[in-house]
């Protein structure tokens, strides 16, 4: 196996991944809880749950 062999083979691997995290991205179960956490600066403060450990 020589390196354009294992370069063309990793080539393949990242285009594989980059499409699935595309696909996991855009995919409509996940569509909810993005729109959600696009909200999140937007929110006051006071209506976050605090987080365990700090203070008030």
């Amino acid at each position: 196996m020589d390196s354009g062999t294992l370069s063309g083979i990793i080539t393949v691997a990242f285009i594989v991944v980059f499409i699935g995290i595309v696909w996991w991205a855009f995919s409509a179960r996940n569509k909810q809880r993005f729109e959600e956490d696009a909200r999140l600066p937007f929110e006051d403060d006071d209506d976050l749950p605090a987080k365990q450990g700090d203070k008030q």
